[in-house]
């Protein structure tokens, strides 16, 4: 059971991934650079309150593992492993954000600010585990994050409906 499971509750997350297919990407902080990336992907992340590390090390592996980039053919066929490109993973709670009532988003579904860091934290950790050093930004910050997409290929992931890890 995961550290943010409450006990009889059978709820299953939906961690959410916005993942760009870039040519360089990077986010700084306060003026500071604190990540950059060449060819790659960058991930947003959210999470919400009723994810789990599981939907964590799902998305990882998803995202490790998704078909996105031209094979010889000009195909969709090769993953970010396969192209030896790297991940900038960076935290956006904003993906939570409910405009279905008024002009100004509800973020009721995200998760506080701990179990998000920890799950987020999490993804991070399994992408290592899965070959790609840990790229972020500083969860929490105002944070800038400037990209050059490529294509433009953006997808979007969720946990909710996964069947295995």
């Amino acid at each position: 059971m995961s550290l943010f499971q409450v006990p009889g509750l059978a709820v299953h997350g939906s961690m959410k991934l916005v993942v760009q297919r870039v040519k360089r990407a990077s986010v700084t902080v306060d003026g500071e650079c604190l990540a950059d990336i060449g060819p790659g992907l960058l991930v947003l992340a959210g999470v919400s309150h009723h994810d789990t590390v599981h939907d964590a090390r799902y998305l990882a592996a998803r995202t490790a593992n998704l078909r996105i980039f031209p094979d010889g053919e000009g195909k969709m066929n090769l993953s970010v492993q396969d192209v030896g490109g790297a991940v900038l993973s960076v935290s956006q709670f904003t993906l939570y954000g409910d405009c279905s009532k008024g002009n100004r988003p509800s973020f009721i579904q995200a998760a506080r600010p701990e179990q998000g860091e920890e799950l987020f934290n999490e993804f991070v950790n399994a992408l290592e585990q899965l070959g790609f050093p840990p790229k972020t930004g500083r969860f929490g910050a105002d944070m800038k994050v400037e990209l050059l997409n490529d294509g433009p290929v953006t997808i979007l992931l969720e946990s909710s409906g996964r069947t295995k890890l």
